[in-house]
């Protein structure tokens, strides 16, 4: 276990852009919303690079030393595309849907060892691109089980740095790689819940902390299934009933939108927690825990079970 406490790291400021499915969802505040899935370009990758050009527009400064960040598309492509002409020193990471708390979680590490004084964190997905990534083209007209998600269109960046702000990072753990034997690629809330777990039961050993010491738990995109098992894991397993948990994935599209189990993708977490819940003035103390399945296309058309991992930090925010 990877276990961390920092004593002056804040998020300073974010950007947030959201597709239109998002927009008749239930966020707030927003900075940008794009009405369709090609944003004025030719494909739909390009309208995913555009996304995030348009995020590290709004954060890059001259205090920016390094960009952190990845995204679903194969070699991280939109991220890479994106900071190519920015000539700042970039981390690509992948972590699938918990790829953005990966990026968090490795500035403040750099902030608090002194090795940089302000970083960018960034990630985006998109539905079509996603679904053709991982799945099948939309296009092939597969027919999807209620328990799948919906990938979410938009992309998401923060300033990391040791600059006071009212959003103090107070710790963070890494978390492994958990395999519960899930072959079914649409079935990602069963194959995440466990590690979301493992990852939370981590953290509140390393912390002597207990989940009634939270405002609210922020898991990434469990949907409504995956969240449920998240839940029945916790009391069987550890006699932990959790009555401060919300899921991203099954929160950020109303039910007339009839998103399957509710949304995924590394963008649905950031989402949620920037335009909703740190909006929200009765959540003070906050964990949040980024589900990412490591689902590769290769292995599972070749019937492997897919493993997961899941990140977590948690924040104090000054009312």
């Amino acid at each position: 276990m990877a276990s961390f406490t920092y004593k002056d790291v804040y998020i300073n400021r974010f950007y947030s852009i959201a597709g239109k499915y998002e927009n008749n969802g239930v966020l707030k505040n927003v900075n940008k919303y794009i009405n369709d899935f090609y944003y004025g370009e030719k494909t739909i990758e390009d309208c995913e690079i555009k996304m995030q050009k348009e995020v590290l527009k709004d954060l890059v400064n001259n205090k920016t030393e390094l960009i952190a960040g990845g995204d679903l598309m194969n070699q991280i492509t939109a991220t890479s595309s994106s900071v190519n002409e920015l000539n700042i020193s970039f981390l690509g990471l992948y972590s699938a849907c918990a790829t953005f708390l990966s990026s968090i979680i490795i500035l403040s590490n750099f902030i608090q060892g002194k090795f940089i004084k302000e970083g960018i964190g960034i990630t985006s997905s998109h539905n079509l691109s996603s679904e053709k990534q991982f799945r099948f083209p939309v296009e092939y007209g597969a027919i999807k089980p209620e328990y799948s998600t919906f990938t979410c269109t938009g992309s998401v960046g923060c300033t990391i740095s040791k600059y006071p702000s009212k959003i103090k990072i107070k710790s963070s753990t890494i978390g492994s790689v958990v395999d519960y034997g899930i072959k079914d690629a649409n079935n990602m809330g069963a194959v995440m819940a466990p590690s979301a777990v493992k990852t939370l039961i981590d953290h509140l050993n390393y912390t002597k902390t207990k989940v009634e010491d939270y405002d609210v738990i922020l898991t990434g995109d469990l949907g409504k299934y995956g969240a449920d098992l998240f839940k029945t894991l916790l009391s069987k397993d550890h006699g932990i009933v959790i009555k401060n948990h919300i899921d991203a994935g099954s929160i950020i599209y109303k039910k007339n939108q009839q998103k399957y189990s509710g949304g995924s993708g590394p963008v649905c977490l950031p989402l949620i927690l920037f335009n909703n819940i740190l909006q929200n003035k009765k959540y003070k103390k906050i964990l949040v825990i980024a589900t990412g399945s490591l689902h590769s296309p290769l292995l599972v058309n070749q019937k492997h079970s897919i493993p997961s991992t899941s990140h977590l930090i948690s924040l104090e925010v000054e009312r």
